[in-house]
């Protein structure tokens, strides 16, 4: 891209005389890039899309720098004349630019903003001058300017004449007058200390009013610019008599002070002119020259004393000087002009503003320290001491401020934060200026923090303890674990697991599951005690983060018992086709043992705690049974009259809630000889367990009688036989063989549930005649029962029964017995 320099403002106009005939909106642009500012100029009245220059080349960025980082304009100012086209990387105008609207008299003109870029974030000063093109015309306040002339009044005397304004500048400004017709005056262009030019017009020759009582003039004023453009204004002259003084002013020009702000009607300046005529003559009258008419509603004169006093509101960030033209007329309508500058002093009237151009919200709270959150602009429109501003932030907060350009400043983080701890900050930034006294601002800033997954999930317990009844259903609730996370949305967000883990070989999911949201712990089956009492499993909760979080506890389960077993009866044993008896002999004491009934309970704690009671007895006054351990034992003397066959029903009852039973049928019989028992009990038959259903025996009733039929017929038979065999086997021995009941070997119950707790070991000796003989000898019994066959008895011939007997001696004379 070319880039036009131009070295002075001469050259300037030469170039824009030279292309008179071209198109009017013509601009060049001076670009330069320095500590990363960039300057351009363009003429003023552009049309709207024009454009200023490609911003991309000039500060060596790229069309992708600018969308990426979001690429905008910030101004000072309400108005935005320059706009930035991020698609094409260009400055082009926004807003019709008018140079005399924008900046007045002042020059250079130039428009001041910055590119802001985010990501990272980058700042670009650009300034814009504004050329002034010849767009404005001198233009006068009236139409008609009127002048009451004495006539005599000598040549050379000077009439102020109204000055042209025009707004353009320098050349295209307001250079030269004109006046016709010239007959009796000329024009004289005069140019104060500011460069303003102002017209006199000169009397040249005297005048007479008999001659010519009103002479009408034709003023124009014309400006530099090409092509030139001009403008006039009417003066009438009325020819009187007899005043040749005019006032005269004391000073041509008058300077003064006055605060900003100071009271309306007070006195800035008393100006004072004298005339030298008498009389009505000599009276001056002071006024504000029409060229003054602007600033007439901030300024008035007392036409009578020449005071100067404030009518309106001064306002120093508006109009740093004012330029008041004062006249000073007497009754002849002679006049003399000067000059008043009032230059306007500051006062502390304006505070600081703060504007947020870039704030980043929300920051992760792993943001590192020195990460800048937001970019503030702080101006004072007072000057000097009155605006500089000190920046501060709230005290004890992890931020600070610090400055980055001119009336640019950044905040950043000055340590490490927690959203934990903290979620959102407050921060107050105060700008202070240095007037007397101060003025502050403040803005406040809600930072959000956001959440960063740094917090594992976390139990209450390193352990946890639960416990589930035994036969429990699949699928039931055993326990619910609770972790809670620091952190906040999905990182907060807790699911649960099971962790891999095996029970006894087998994978820890046969036995429970997780709900992965509540963290319930649920059954994958039905329990059993009897199979494992307790065990062990490890939960997992796990968060929602990126990575995810876990961390893991340990849960016992323990399995309760429940009474789902009933009392097992171990002793006595009933095997079908055989019948178990227990003798009494008739001379046995109180508190004989008969027997023990020997139960266990595989349930476990008090479901297996045994207790033992009689349920029925033949003759209840005879036996009884011990609550605890189980043993049936005589309460009362054995006599003749007790029946030998006794039958006891002995109840087996757990403490469960509810309570399982189990029944045992005893068998005793009360007898001194074996004969006796067996001539009773081959009666006995087995006690069969009938079902009380009575729709099962009446189904049952037409077969039993027809059976019983037969069965008679069978039993007379076997007594008869049974009778012979009884009277062979006894033949010679006339002894008794006792029944010997059969208990556990080293059974023993550790557990105090009501069984047997030592180990009962029961041997007998035969003779050949207890009751004739004293000679007794001992033999280990191989067998402490005698089952009887209920189908028939062993016969034993004379033989057979001598050659036991005589063993029996035999083995008696050696001293085995």
């Amino acid at each position: 891209m070319a880039i036009l320099c131009y070295e002075d403002t001469k050259r300037t106009i030469s170039m824009l005389r030279t292309w008179q005939t071209h198109i009017l909106v013509l601009f060049f642009l001076i670009a330069e890039v320095a500590h990363g500012q960039v300057r351009y100029s363009i003429p003023e009245e552009m049309a709207k899309g024009s454009v200023v220059g490609n911003i991309v080349q000039d500060l060596g960025l790229d069309i992708k720098r600018l969308k990426s980082g979001r690429a905008r304009i910030f101004t000072e100012d309400s108005r935005e004349y320059i706009g930035l086209n991020a698609d094409k990387g260009t400055l082009v105008v926004k807003e019709r630019i008018d140079r005399e609207e924008l900046c007045a008299q002042v020059t250079p003109c130039s428009l001041h903003f910055q590119i802001i870029l985010d990501n990272p974030m980058e700042l670009h000063r650009i300034d814009v001058e504004i050329l002034d093109i010849n767009d404005n015309s001198p233009v006068f306040t009236k139409k008609e300017m009127n002048f009451q002339i004495i006539e005599s009044a000598v040549p050379g005397a000077r009439y102020s004449l109204d000055s042209a304004k025009d707004a353009d500048v320098a050349l295209n400004a307001l250079q030269s007058y004109t006046l016709q017709p010239n007959d009796h005056f000329t024009l004289k262009t005069i140019t104060r200390p500011d460069n303003t030019k102002y017209a006199e017009m000169v009397l040249k020759t005297p005048l007479d009013r008999e001659k010519n009582e009103e002479h009408k003039l034709l003023l124009t004023a014309y400006d530099g610019g090409s092509p030139q453009k001009s403008g006039t204004i009417r003066i009438n002259v009325i020819v009187l008599d007899a005043n040749d003084n005019a006032p005269a002013f004391s000073q041509s020009l008058y300077r003064v002070s006055v605060p900003e702000n100071t009271v309306s009607g007070t006195i800035v300046l008393r100006i004072s002119a004298t005339d030298s005529d008498q009389g009505t003559n000599g009276e001056v009258m002071y006024s504000l020259s029409q060229s003054s008419d602007s600033i007439s509603d901030l300024f008035d004169i007392n036409e009578h004393t020449g005071d100067i006093v404030v009518k309106g509101l001064i306002d120093f960030e508006k109009s740093k000087t004012y330029e008041l033209n004062v006249e000073a007329t007497d009754k002849g309508g002679l006049t003399d002009t000067s000059k008043v500058l009032i230059e306007v002093l500051d006062v502390n009237d304006n505070a600081p503003v703060i504007s947020i151009i870039s704030f980043s919200n929300p920051i992760p709270e792993d943001a590192a320290p020195e990460t800048v959150i937001a970019i503030l602009n702080i101006k004072d429109l007072d000057s000097e001491k009155n605006g500089r501003v000190k920046c501060s932030i709230n005290s004890n907060s992890p931020f600070k401020i610090k400055p980055s350009s001119s009336n640019f400043y950044s905040l950043v983080t000055d340590e490490i934060l927690d959203r934990e701890k903290e979620s959102e900050y407050n921060i107050t930034v105060t700008a202070t200026d240095e007037g007397s006294p101060s003025l502050s601002t403040n803005k406040t800033m809600t930072l959000k923090i956001s959440d960063v997954n740094d917090n594992a999930p976390l139990f209450r317990q390193q352990l946890y303890t639960a416990y589930i009844m035994e036969n429990n259903s699949p699928g039931v609730s055993i326990f619910a674990v609770e972790a809670s996370d620091k952190d906040s949305g999905n990182n907060a967000r807790v699911s649960y697991f099971l962790d891999e883990f095996s029970i006894n070989g087998v994978a820890a999911t046969a036995y429970v599951s997780v709900n992965a949201e509540s963290g319930v712990i649920m059954a994958a089956r039905s329990f059993d005690i009897e199979q494992i009492k307790e065990f062990h499993i490890r939960v997992k909760a796990q968060d929602g983060g990126s990575p995810p979080l876990s961390s893991n506890v340990s849960v016992k389960i323990i399995i309760k018992d429940q009474n789902d077993n009933s009392p097992q009866i171990l002793y006595p044993v009933h095997s079908s086709g055989s019948l178990v008896a227990e003798i009494v002999p008739r001379t046995t004491d109180v508190g004989y043992l008969v027997s023990k009934v020997v139960a266990v309970d595989v349930d476990s704690g008090q479901n297996a705690w045994l207790s033992y009671k009689l349920q029925k007895s033949t003759d209840r006054a005879l036996f009884e049974v011990g609550a605890q351990n189980g043993e049936i034992r005589t309460i009362r003397q054995v006599t003749d009259k007790d029946v030998v066959k006794q039958k006891l029903t002995v109840v087996v009852e757990d403490n469960g809630q509810p309570s399982r039973s189990a029944t045992v049928n005893v068998n005793v019989a009360v007898a001194d000889s074996f004969p006796e028992v067996l001539s009773e009990f081959t009666d006995f038959t087995h006690d069969k367990e009938y079902n009380d259903n009575l729709t099962f025996y009446l189904v049952l009733a037409l077969a039993v009688v027809s059976f019983l039929f037969i069965v008679s017929i069978i039993a007379i038979l076997s007594v008869k036989c049974y009778r012979w065999r009884r009277e062979r086997m006894f033949y010679k021995s006339n002894g008794n063989l006792p029944v010997i009941p059969y208990y556990p070997p080293l059974y023993a119950d550790v557990g105090g549930t009501g069984t047997l707790q030592h180990v009962y070991n029961y041997e007998v000796c035969r003779t050949t005649d207890s009751r004739k003989s004293d000679l007794k000898y001992n033999k280990p019994c191989s067998q402490s029962i005698i089952s009887l066959d209920s189908a028939g008895t062993q016969t034993l011939t004379h033989r057979q029964m001598d050659q036991l007997i005589l063993d029996d001696s035999e083995k008696c004379s050696k001293g085995r017995c």
